[in-house]
């Protein structure tokens, strides 16, 4: 078995290339092509925390993967998802590889986000807002920021503080300055594509405060409350999903917003009827015009965590990385 750690994942995987390998992924899965089963949740209540299981099977890479994923909302000293992910072979059953999966997970998220921003944000968008300061905030700006390598970036959160220092990190990274604006409010007003990172269980992002256009791309989870975006922007907005499936599960593995929206009869399951894939594969329209409002939910899916996987096992072969053991 190839073992691969959380330093040769991160030096292995391209992120350029894996969006365009989401993109295939993704339409894979709307096709009816991929395997992808419901999550297996234990809940550790003492913690408002959970242990995840998320196995997928992609036919087009040969790629059969399970991954366990813990998610500790409270941590601050580490991430608050942590992961690894186990390889089998296709034919046989038999465990290939066992990677750190908590980059992974970051990486493969910030990913489907940008690929949505790709596909839906208006093709004049010049001005990006990420709310958070976590691990996913750090991610997307890396990540959104490739789609649109000339728009403003600028970072908000409800620490100030550490939005400073985050943005601070950013603007050495990537080598532009990353502008924090205190108040969501205002930088959300002055977005043309948000993305929204946070557990808050209220929302960060409110329908009213987004102009005609804006694209949203939300990626926090929070099973108690109302979740981190407004109810009423999938209302009013074509939504899109990684997978019906996964978005309409129930708690704590579906979208907190879409659960809540249901309930309090603002939406109703049909309203969320685009995947990404469709919108890839023409089966579904995209962007319609430019005062259109477009959301992106995602929940993470196995699918992508395989996909991921396919691109870093191909690396890690051609370059002679990981440890071989016998279990």
């Amino acid at each position: 078995m190839l073992v691969l750690t959380a330093a040769e994942v991160y030096a292995l995987l391209d992120l350029d290339h894996l969006v365009d390998a989401i993109a295939g992924a993704m339409a894979e899965l709307s096709s009816g092509g991929a395997s992808l089963s419901q999550r297996a949740v234990a809940t550790v209540a003492s913690c408002h925390a959970t242990l995840i299981s998320m196995p997928a099977f992609l036919p087009s890479t040969g790629t059969l993967v399970t991954k366990v994923v813990t998610v500790f909302p409270e941590n601050l000293d580490r991430p608050t998802h942590q992961a690894v992910i186990c390889v089998f072979d296709p034919e046989t059953g038999t465990p290939l590889a066992l990677l750190d999966g908590t980059h992974i997970t970051a990486a493969r998220t910030a990913a489907g986000s940008a690929l949505a921003t790709r596909l839906l944000a208006r093709a004049d968008a010049q001005s990006i807002t990420v709310i958070g300061t976590g691990v996913q905030a750090r991610a997307h700006a890396r990540a959104v920021v490739r789609i649109l390598p000339d728009a403003n970036l600028t970072l908000t959160g409800r620490d100030v503080g550490k939005a400073e220092l985050v943005a601070s990190e950013l603007s050495t990274s990537l080598g532009r300055t990353v502008e924090v604006i205190a108040s969501t409010e205002e930088a959300v007003r002055a977005a043309d594509i948000v993305c929204a990172t946070t557990h808050s269980d209220v929302p960060v992002v409110m329908r009213d405060w987004l102009a005609p256009g804006t694209h949203v791309n939300s990626v926090g989870h929070n099973p108690s409350g109302a979740g981190e975006v407004d109810a009423h922007i999938f209302r009013d907005a074509l939504v899109v999903v990684e997978s019906r499936l996964a978005a309409l599960a129930a708690p704590p593995s579906g979208a907190t917003e879409i659960g809540y929206g249901i309930e309090h009869g603002i939406i109703s399951a049909d309203d969320i009827r685009t995947e990404i894939g469709q919108v890839l594969g023409g089966e579904a329209p995209g962007r319609t015009d430019d005062t259109q409002l477009t959301l992106y939910k995602s929940v993470g899916i196995a699918i992508e965590d395989a996909a991921a996987v396919s691109l870093i096992l191909d690396a890690a072969r051609a370059r002679h990385i990981g440890t071989q053991v016998t279990v």
